[in-house]
């Protein structure tokens, strides 16, 4: 590191990296080689081709991302079939459940770039500590933050507009979801943990298996059959927290008895914030991040309002297709972490380098392959959703125009991950927050001017061309730069 980054790096900071250079003795005597160190644990992704360990990790991913998707639109559905009133109650807990949910990703995030750096570097002591301090970390949070949100039901919610029926059927709802809301972010991170030591296939399967827990849960909590009582609202909030609390427990078991990456021994407090401050370091910036999308696309949402309810109908449905075409790309931006954080921690930029490089290219080819697609077959995908001639004319033009983009996006997303594995948190912070509010909005303002809804698409896919350009360089630079 530079006299210059010294300098400019604040205490905290500089204390999150000095604990993470303490790995570095164990790198070259154990890691590195392949040697498992002296508890008998070997790192995973140290050796052997990189193109073959990244598809394992990345495709698991895929499935537990459908998963997570299944959750939304199960509950939506079924509670759709209450009424308008319980279909906007649950509207109104959107914001609040992914403010948290972002918390967990991010506490998430932080774990995994901690934890594989150590089992790269053979410190499966201090592993262990990390794993299990992540989890108390994760329960020392969203504690207080349930029991703040329970009081504040009426206030909160209130304040967004809920009244009357509505507001009542939001603490039906809400009084259970917060309740629930630890067993709901634990796992996030103790998958986080299993992601870290290589393995991605038990954390997809604990997901994909909590998603089949819920859609079968809700119909029967929520509407009373087969001799459960009738929950309506309160029975999807009570089907996702125990669908959760299945994923909870096994990912514990998991991280317990097959990892052996809990430590339940006593902890001085300095301890437990020693390893609290590492991972705050990547969590708080990542969480951060995970936020610029939903704050963001509420002003370009703002921006195609102007042009009327079909251009806000074509936007919305385009904005949830995207990450669907892109679940190639998603997948890998999570598995990618695993590889660089290992490999880091074994001092193998070598591998960190043609992972990034094979990333990227897989990024370009995946996007290209999902514009022709959706180019190909966008009027048939636009007649699907609407039958409104204006709505099938945008939503045809977003297709046509943002999709063009995917590969660059897909290369920011993956260099932001990257940059969280390797301990770069705040630039991977400054690349996400720069793509949307120094690009994605100004650019999109400005096409509105000129080109009207259709500029919106056009800055929007100027901004992601841009964003992937820079984050190219700006990757190869850090990778250039770093040494062990």
């Amino acid at each position: 590191m530079s006299g210059r980054q010294r300098q400019g790096t604040p205490p905290a900071a500089g204390e999150a990296r000095r604990q993470d250079e303490q790995l570095a003795p164990a790198r070259e005597s154990s890691a590195a080689d392949g040697r498992p160190p002296a508890d008998g644990v070997r790192p995973r992704l140290v050796q052997g081709p990189v193109g073959a360990h990244l598809r394992r990790l990345a495709v698991p991913m895929a499935f537990g991302f459908l998963a997570l998707l299944m959750f939304q639109l199960v509950d939506t559905f079924f509670v759709g079939q209450l009424g308008t009133e319980e279909l906007a109650a649950v509207g109104f807990t959107f914001p609040i459940g992914f403010l948290l949910m972002s918390l967990g990703i991010g506490l998430g995030v932080g774990t995994a770039s901690v934890l594989s750096r150590a089992i790269g570097a053979g410190q499966m002591h201090d592993a262990r500590r990390i794993a299990t301090d992540a989890l108390l970390l994760a329960v020392s949070v969203m504690a207080p933050l349930a029991a703040l949100g329970l009081w504040s039901v009426d206030l909160l919610f209130g304040a967004m507009g809920a009244s009357g029926r509505v507001l009542a059927l939001v603490h039906d709802y809400m009084d259970v979801w917060y309740l629930g809301v630890t067993v709901l972010v634990v796992p996030m991170v103790a998958n986080a943990a299993i992601r870290a030591t290589g393995d991605t296939r038990a954390p997809a399967a604990i997901m994909g298996v909590a998603g089949v827990i819920n859609l079968a849960l809700d119909p029967l909590l929520i509407f009373g059959l087969a001799g459960f009582p009738r929950l309506e609202v309160r029975g999807a909030a009570l089907a996702t927290v125990i669908s959760w609390g299945f994923a909870c427990a096994t990912a514990l078991v998991l991280l317990s008895r097959r990892e052996h990456l809990l430590d339940l021994s006593p902890r001085t407090p300095a301890a437990v914030w020693r390893s609290w401050r590492r991972i705050l370091y990547v969590a708080v910036p990542a969480s951060a991040t995970q936020l610029v999308v939903p704050l963001s696309g509420a002003v370009i949402t703002s921006i195609v309002a102007r042009f009327g309810a079909p251009a806000v109908a074509a936007y919305g449905v385009g904005t949830r297709l995207d990450p669907i075409a892109m679940i190639g790309i998603l997948s890998l931006a999570s598995a990618l972490p695993v590889f660089v954080g290992q490999n880091w921690g074994a001092g193998r930029p070598d591998r960190v380098r043609a992972a990034v490089r094979a990333a990227l290219r897989f990024s370009l080819l995946w996007g290209g392959a999902a514009w022709l697609l959706l180019f190909a077959a966008r009027g048939v995908i636009a007649r699907a959703f609407n039958d409104d001639p204006q709505v099938i004319g945008i939503l045809g033009a977003y297709l046509t125009l943002l999709p063009l983009s995917y590969g660059a996006l897909g290369t920011s997303l993956l260099v932001t991950s990257s940059l969280n594995a390797l301990n770069k948190p705040l630039h991977s912070a400054t690349i996400a927050f720069g793509r949307m509010f120094g690009l994605y909005v100004p650019l999109a303002w400005l096409g509105s001017r000129v080109w009207g809804v259709r500029g919106v698409f056009v800055g929007g896919a100027a901004a992601n061309a841009v964003a992937g350009v820079v984050s190219v360089l700006w990757i190869h630079r850090q990778l250039r730069e770093q040494r062990h």
